[in-house]
């Protein structure tokens, strides 16, 4: 019998805090639930980025107009997805697509979609407005017409693994094109540019750095030394982290935050010099937004020196983010004064200079068309181009088998004619890909000697996990006896 009460107050017991548990996920829920009002937007910014702005801009929200704010994040992929579900909700509703805000992936789809007339314009006021420069090294940091805004500032660059770099005597990274070293076959982490806006951001910034010819050598070379292609941005910095490769394409704060995780003398970044920029991160209120006066109040606290001081600011800093430090930079050039006693990173980059000149418009024009022509010769080719790279290295490298690789089907003037009819024309762009991939496979060759090589790297993948396996046996053997 007392088995049995103990049984049944167990059973209570754990009911009641069933109803306790459930009460209190709906105290937490409510302010959202019982929101007066509502934002919804779309973006690829991190769990952390989110977190910390939805909470202070709800307390800032609550402060300013005595009501309950929610917002709605959407979740459709990285930067490219993004762009191509906003064009094709347009295509389907011209008038507004029940999304208020666009925020996160570089400037190049803002400058695409205001082009289309897809972003509502909006003044911040002049307090905000006059601190904020027009530009930095040449890049626009707002739209002239205001139908967008840099909220906070990207670098490009290598993250690296300085241990796996020792041991492997690998040189430090000091630009792009040290990444197509032979040697480093296999030690390179790439996101998959069709998926991440700032992986893409590298990929241009290589062509626009070296020139076509010269870049899609690089491309090609790099291509075929990363071992596995990511979904996004912020795989390659972690597999350089834990060692799985040596080096990785990697936008400044992912980097940073592998940085400040595992420590400055495993992992380091370097941006190449003349050979990157300084990009602003946009943000815009899309055309029709349901919820207007709600996304410009959001505008104005991400561009006030208190919305500024969350990317900025380390973690626990009055100010400064709560939970998860951003390791960001502000588009305010006073706070780099005023508060970098307290700030999460070190470099100004209104005092950084490259010689490299980023025509905006340019990469915008062929955003698309970059995206499928690297997809097509590098990624989907991944195991051929891999395979005849290591032909081409067996038999001495030379500059020819080199020029052979990485010559592309198309010039740049041609990629930027196609540009104008690639998102109107389906057709044109079909045939298009498919001659590009039979051009890619006539380049690449034997397919059944890539399929040869992906064995031969699956087998060097699982050496190191069969000798742990070996010794684990040993030891249980040992141990058993």
């Amino acid at each position: 019998m007392q088995g049995m009460y103990l049984k049944n107050a167990k059973g209570r017991s754990g009911i009641r805090l069933l109803v306790l548990a459930l009460a209190s996920t709906m105290w937490v829920a409510a302010p959202a639930a019982w929101a007066e009002d509502r934002l919804v937007l779309i973006s690829p910014h991190s769990e952390e980025t989110k977190g910390e702005f939805e909470q202070a801009f709800i307390r800032r929200y609550r402060e300013d107009t005595g009501r309950d704010v929610s917002l709605e994040w959407l979740d459709v992929g990285g930067t490219s997805s993004i762009l191509r579900y906003v064009k094709g909700e347009f295509q389907r509703s011209p008038e507004g697509i029940n999304i208020d805000c666009f925020w996160g992936g570089g400037i190049d789809p803002y400058m695409e979609l205001a082009e289309k007339d897809l972003l509502q314009p909006y003044v911040l006021p002049e307090q905000l407005l006059s601190p904020l420069p027009k530009t930095i090294g040449g890049v626009p940091l707002y739209d002239p017409d205001h139908r967008w805004y840099g909220a906070t500032l990207a670098g490009f660059g290598i993250v690296y693994n300085r241990k796996v770099l020792q041991r492997l005597d690998f040189p430090d990274p000091q630009s792009w094109a040290d990444l197509g070293r032979p040697e480093l076959y296999s030690w390179v982490g790439s996101g998959d540019p069709r998926l991440s806006g700032s992986v893409h951001m590298a990929y241009e910034l290589i062509l626009q750095g070296y020139g076509w010819e010269k870049g899609w050598e690089v491309i090609t070379t790099m291509g075929a030394n990363v071992r596995n292609f990511s979904s996004g941005g912020s795989q390659a910095p972690k597999d350089v982290a834990v060692g799985e490769v040596a080096y990785g394409l990697c936008i400044d704060f992912y980097a940073w935050a592998q940085v400040e995780k595992v420590g400055a003398e495993f992992v380091g970044f370097v941006m190449p010099d003349n050979l990157t920029i300084v990009n602003p991160d946009g943000i815009a209120i899309l055309k029709g937004a349901p919820n207007r006066d709600v996304a410009r109040a959001l505008l104005r606290f991400v561009m006030s020196e208190e919305g500024q001081r969350l990317w900025y600011l380390r973690k626990g800093e009055p100010g400064g983010p709560i939970h998860d430090q951003l390791n960001r930079f502000t588009v305010l050039p006073g706070l780099y004064e005023t508060e970098k006693d307290r700030a999460a990173v070190t470099l100004n980059p209104f005092d950084w200079t490259s010689d490299l000149v980023y025509d905006a418009d340019r990469g915008s024009r062929r955003w698309s068309v970059l995206n499928d022509l690297i997809g097509v010769l590098v990624i989907d080719s991944h195991a051929q181009l891999r395979a005849a790279w290591q032909r081409a290295i067996k038999d001495g490298l030379s500059p020819g088998a080199i020029a052979h690789l990485s010559t592309p089907p198309v010039t740049e003037e041609e990629a930027l004619r196609l540009a104008d009819g690639w998102r109107s024309d389906p057709e044109l762009k079909a045939r298009t890909m498919a001659g590009w991939t039979a051009f890619a496979r006539a380049k690449y060759g034997d397919v059944q000697q890539s399929a040869l090589l992906r064995f031969v790297d699956f087998i060097t993948f699982m050496f190191p996990f069969g000798i742990a396996l070996g010794i684990v046996l040993y030891l249980w053997r040992t141990g058993s006896r």
